[in-house]
């Protein structure tokens, strides 16, 4: 039975969807509310709208001051939705309470940084080698934007896209997952709130074979922002050869965690452990691969053990919980197909790999001693609490395994020794290396991955680049007529 409807945001109003489908709170396995599944036609409406308002004058004259301070107070009416969009986004994904309060909380920075930047994105002034000509580079706003995001940390992939397209000047039609949409489709009450032009920012969710497919492909749009695994995000290139859109790409990862004998042992094992188990393992940069040099690797699995067990499995609105279920019931079945295979193929179970007992899609915290490479929990990505351990007895040792992946998003490095941390990050194929933490984050740093992790970074001073083109003006500054290019001189 379900006791919310809600509804995509498309031109500044709140359409009655025309069909709907049930999102399942993943806490209890039930339906909890209906969600509008968009149609093309819903599509074509919401872009449609897009570049109306991008080339109206109430948005195309507005000036980038203007549109910061529609930013700014975007990101403060985030911080004061903290606790309702938390909420939501709990209760339709089962992220647990503290995590969704915490993340969301931070997610108002974004939108007050990139509120400031609006008006430093400056343009440049080119002293050509050409008497009398005055060469000027203008930025310009890229166009429509089809910003696709996942349903894990969808308030954050959000505002690292909405921010730098909006302080750019585009418009853009963004997609919520159909797993999990809720805060989205709430969080356009606060765009509206914010006093941002119709059309400026659509909101809507549907399904990747009708809404997905023409909101990648609309022949209007010029830019897309995708957020996904890399399967889809081959449908999403492939559906860009039609329109021809500037794309980039945030993807999955393998990411592997570096422990060296000579770390602190005690806050690397505490890394490792919020690094997997953190959101159920549903993390881009979640730390699925350890690496432990091999003298102190049966200490450290017993610490992790320790962890591991003692994590607090429950309600994930209620806040002494520390781990909630998967978002949905197909992803817990491909994390036990995949543990089994490995557990089959020679991989050993330290801890976990059961179902919790009670309703709900939960899976207990799981380690798995490897022992080689090649088992598909080492090469899969799970996007679950499923770590898999790989041991080393050398630096270049370590260095190849953490390079042993076609993904390269984010990866961590835990030494005492600040050369050997130099060389490991200097040296490992990621867009990411943190050094003796993980998970850290900020408005000011990009992200993005290697290989199959993606294309393109997003957050950072240069984000904003990305939503922008160039235009070169040359002006003629002499007062004396162009000679005529037939008369011989």
């Amino acid at each position: 039975m379900t006791d919310a409807v809600f509804r995509n945001f498309i031109d500044g109003r709140f359409d009655e969807p025309s069909a709907t489908f049930d999102s399942v709170d993943p806490s209890t396995g039930t339906a909890w509310a209906r969600m509008p599944a968009a149609s093309e036609a819903d599509v074509d409406r919401a872009v449609g709208a897009a570049h109306r308002a991008l080339r109206s004058d109430l948005w195309r004259r507005m000036t980038a001051t203007a549109r910061g301070k529609l930013l700014v107070k975007l990101g403060d009416l985030v911080a004061a939705n903290v606790g309702r969009l938390a909420e939501l986004e709990t209760r339709d994904t089962g992220k647990i309470i503290r995590e969704t309060r915490a993340q969301i909380a931070y997610v108002g920075d974004y939108y007050r940084y990139y509120g400031g930047l609006a008006d430093k994105h400056e343009g440049t002034h080119v002293p050509v080698d050409k008497a009398d000509l005055d060469v000027t580079i203008r930025s310009e706003p890229i166009g429509v934007v089809a910003a696709v995001v996942p349903w894990n940390s969808q308030l954050f992939l959000s505002a690292v896209k909405l921010g730098p397209a909006l302080a750019a000047g585009c418009t853009i039609v963004l997609k919520a997952s159909e797993d999990g949409p809720a805060p989205l489709l709430a969080f356009a009450e606060l765009v509206h709130e914010a006093g941002f032009p119709a059309g400026v920012v659509n909101i809507l969710t549907g399904f990747g074979h009708d809404c997905g497919r023409r909101l990648t492909s609309h022949p209007l749009v010029s830019r897309v922002a995708f957020t996904g695994g890399p399967s889809t995000a081959r449908a999403v290139v492939r559906n860009t050869a039609e329109n021809l859109a500037y794309t980039t790409l945030e993807l999955g990862g393998k990411s592997p965690v570096v422990v060296f004998a000579d770390a602190d042992l005690d806050s690397a094992a505490n890394a490792v452990v919020a690094g997997i188990f953190a959101a159920t393992g549903q993390s881009c940069v979640a730390g699925s691969r350890l690496l432990v040099e091999r003298s102190v690797k049966d200490e450290f699995l017993a610490r992790l053990k320790r962890k591991a067990e003692a994590i607090r499995i429950g309600d994930p609105q209620d806040p002494a919980t520390e781990m909630g279920p998967l978002a949905t019931l197909r992803q817990r079945d491909w994390i036990e197909k995949v543990v089994a295979e490995s557990l089959t193929a020679g991989g050993m179970l330290v801890t976990g790999g059961t179902r919790p007992v009670g309703s709900g899609f939960y899976y207990a915290p799981t380690i798995i001693d490897a022992g080689g490479s090649d088992l598909p929990c080492v090469r899969e990505e799970l996007f679950g609490p499923v770590l898999s351990v790989l041991a080393f007895d050398s630096e270049a040792q370590a260095l190849a395994l953490a390079n042993d992946t076609p993904f390269g998003l984010a990866s961590g490095v835990f030494t005492s020794n600040l050369s050997k941390a130099h060389r490991m990050a200097r040296d490992i194929h990621a867009g990411v290396v943190w050094v003796n933490t993980y998970r850290a984050v900020s408005p000011l740093v990009p992200f993005g991955g290697y290989g199959l992790s993606g294309l393109g970074r997003e957050g950072g001073l240069d984000a904003i680049r990305d939503y922008t083109r160039s235009k070169s003006v040359w002006i003629n500054t002499s007062d004396e007529p162009i000679p005529d290019p037939f008369v011989m001189r």
